[in-house]
């Protein structure tokens, strides 16, 4: 038909995909001139302020929980199509095409981080730096949820699963200046941060610390409720408390006021309206809940109430 344009088809040798796809990203990102940090035999880059940790050809995303190779990592870095993306990785980034050498995906064991004989940092940086409520805290803190680690002295928030063993360990530098959080290996992410309650239902969120501070700023009966918090965007261990508590009916998703975090609300909404739950979104006023609960408690405004009883 007059002024349609048919798309071109493009066919790729198997050997072409290989070549593609075990392209060595350290050598790519190093040649358009962006930054990389060595740690151990992986390199960590950044997507804005969230981390991407690259080994050989190979990419993980640990906000968004997802990663690929060569291939998946240019169409989804520098914005192109496979076929673009195949052009780009053949013909070198305008260099000459370094394959990366084999990677072997190693499985480390989960291990919790040491543990402190006390949790004086721990509770001053939750209490004074967090604002949160010292009950919450102390909720948590009695059932082994949050405790002090050594040598650095994080906040190490635990994840158990139902036969009450520890799965996941998020961690959170205690101290006034540190940006550090990052999940142990080997962690689980079906088990990160979360608490079971008995009602109908569950209250999902990117970080620990928001979870808290939601709970900070909701207090009545909270403990009846489920909550959970992803350690990132993704959804694992919200569809792992459904399973594991069947009663649940209403889901709250209360992930950060950002791109990121509401575009992970409507793409987990949408699955859940799928499988016949009812879901809604709770957007805090500022870029997360702990923001919100800080500036709360400088304006001397009362506690607001989205929780539902």
């Amino acid at each position: 038909m007059k002024g349609e344009t048919m798309a071109t088809y493009i066919h790729y040798t198997q050997e072409q995909k290989d070549r593609a796809r075990t392209t060595d990203l350290v050598d790519l990102l190093e040649r358009q001139g962006e930054r990389l940090k060595r740690s151990d035999a992986e390199y960590q880059w950044r997507d804005g302020s969230n981390k991407v940790t690259i080994k050989g050809n190979l990419w993980y995303h640990q906000y968004e929980q997802v990663g690929g190779d060569a291939i998946d990592f240019v169409r989804r870095f520098y914005n192109k199509d496979y076929p673009e993306a195949m052009e780009y990785l053949l013909n070198g980034y305008g260099g000459t095409l370094t394959a990366a050498p084999p990677v072997k995906r190693v499985e480390k064991d989960f291990e919790m981080p040491l543990r402190n004989d006390n949790m004086r940092r721990v509770y001053a940086y939750l209490l004074h730096q967090r604002g949160l409520d010292r009950d919450v805290i102390n909720a948590f803190a009695h059932r082994q949820m949050i405790y002090e680690s050594l040598p650095h002295h994080n906040a190490v928030f635990v994840g158990f699963d139902n036969d009450g063993v520890p799965r996941h360990a998020h961690k959170r530098g205690s101290g006034s200046q540190s940006t550090y959080k990052g999940n142990a290996d080997g962690s689980t992410p079906e088990y990160s941060f979360h608490w079971n309650g008995t009602s109908n239902k569950i209250f999902l969120f990117e970080a620990p610390i928001d979870m808290l501070s939601y709970i900070s700023m909701n207090p009545h009966g909270w403990q009846q409720h489920t909550y959970a918090a992803s350690c990132s965007v993704a959804d694992r261990v919200l569809f792992q408390c459904l399973k594991d508590n069947p009663n649940i009916r209403e889901v709250y998703l209360c992930l950060d006021n950002d791109d990121a975090g509401q575009k992970a609300c409507k793409r987990i909404s949408d699955k859940l309206f799928v499988q016949g739950y009812k879901a809604e979104i709770l957007t805090p006023t500022h870029k997360d809940w702990n923001e919100d609960l800080i500036i709360m408690q400088k304006e001397g405004e009362p506690q607001w109430t989205t929780q539902l009883s």
